[in-house]
């Protein structure tokens, strides 16, 4: 049974940093290109980054410069430097059983239950 369960979220005031990490069991995870996703209340869910299974990475344009995703043994990482308001959300790890860069949730298998990240003033 796959399993994937996000943790490090938080409430960090504007300019702060957060690691969020997404541990995953019951898959091969070096087979697995990983993805991070949130979604914010009345928002649909949107694609923040992604990994592949050789380490190459992709970001949406409204994180670019300020988030870094990676990926060690069978947890992966989102580190995020200098918060803004807009990064308010619930966050989502999601697993996709090939290769491929994409930040579309429909190309995702696997999915956690997500971990609120709250920015304040």
């Amino acid at each position: 049974q796959v399993q994937m369960v996000e943790s490090g979220g938080g409430l960090v005031q504007a300019g702060g940093s957060l690691r969020l990490s997404c541990k995953v069991s019951g898959l091969t995870f070096g087979y697995y290109a990983m993805g991070w996703f949130r979604q914010a209340p009345g928002k649909s869910r949107e694609g923040v980054a992604a990994i592949n299974t050789g380490g190459e990475t992709m970001y949406a344009d409204s994180v670019k410069g300020r988030f870094t995703v990676s990926r060690d043994k069978n947890i992966m990482y989102l580190q995020m430097n200098s918060l803004i308001l807009e990064d308010t959300a619930m966050y989502f790890c999601a697993a996709r059983g090939r290769t491929g860069l994409y930040l579309l949730s429909w190309r995702y298998d696997y999915w956690g239950q997500g971990t609120q990240v709250t920015v304040s003033s």
